[in-house]
């Protein structure tokens, strides 16, 4: 089996071929969504959140992300590994994003790295592109920027708004980076954003004009519930089944009922 490749999600955008991206953050639910043939997994600091009971993704670690890249890529084959670069492992110089990365690639086994900003990383995303390593932008609601925005809202509303974020879409375009994450920005944004680039674009609240879409998987299952965002689809309701039949599981063993004859040995070989 073929893993896909940054190049392949260009062909993509080309032939005119939605994208669909996930997140997983584990072997198991990245053999999964694998199986399910998604084009890109994207293993993001939204762990943090989801995984390991943080309020945002600040405190995440390149030692945690290292970990749960290294899960992904034993548990997926086919689809692109992604792995977010987390806050404060490649803003503050070229040399820290270069060293960021390399560890996500060479002791994460990811594919390509996703970094958050415009124009202020654009040495960074340059110097990555150049050491060989592919790089995705994100740009709208960044969450490593949480505080500075003062909660999840909406960005790119306004002329002044809309036009920055443009400028920065084609900045990070120029530098290098293979495709662009764009969340939660005005759907006719997004639009044109994408109209513009030669990039691919995937967007989480951003509209159908994207390239490609991507939602966190937790989200979509059914399986995290402490954040609800409007442009979140539920496909199932996993978390619920999950609680039932452990409820199951507890009833059966506190009644005697479980195990039975048939979930155990005998006495000869």
């Amino acid at each position: 089996m073929r893993r896909v490749t940054a190049p392949a999600l260009a062909r993509l955008k080309k032939d005119k071929r939605k994208i669909v991206m996930v997140t997983a953050y584990d072997s198991t639910m990245a053999r999964l969504v694998d199986a399910a043939e998604v084009d890109v997994i994207l293993v993001g600091d939204s762990l943090g959140m989801v995984m390991l009971g943080m309020q945002t993704t600040v405190p995440v670690t390149l030692d945690h992300m290292v970990l749960h890249t290294a899960s992904v890529t034993r548990g997926g084959r086919r689809a692109l590994v992604v792995a977010d670069l987390p806050f404060m492992t490649y803003q503050q110089s070229v040399s820290a994003a270069l060293e960021s990365a390399g560890r996500l690639l060479k002791e994460g086994g990811a594919q390509a790295v996703k970094l958050e900003g415009g124009e202020t990383v654009l040495p960074q995303v340059q110097a990555l592109v150049q050491a060989g390593v592919p790089v995705m932008g994100h740009l709208g609601l960044t969450p490593q920027s949480i505080h500075a925005f003062g909660g999840y809202r909406v960005q790119g509303r306004g002329q002044n708004a809309a036009s920055k974020l443009m400028e920065d879409a084609l900045a990070l375009e120029q530098a290098g980076a293979f495709a662009l994450v764009l969340e939660c920005i005005p759907s006719n944004l997004a639009a044109r954003v994408t109209r513009k680039l030669a990039i691919p674009t995937i967007g989480i609240g951003a509209g159908p004009k994207c390239d490609g879409q991507v939602l966190v998987l937790h989200d979509m299952l059914g399986m995290f519930s402490e954040l609800q965002p409007v442009f979140v689809k539920r496909y199932a309701e996993v978390g619920q089944a999950i609680t039932e039949a452990v409820s199951r599981y507890g009833e059966e063993v506190r009644a005697g009922e479980f195990p039975g004859p048939e979930h155990g040995y005998g006495d000869k070989p």
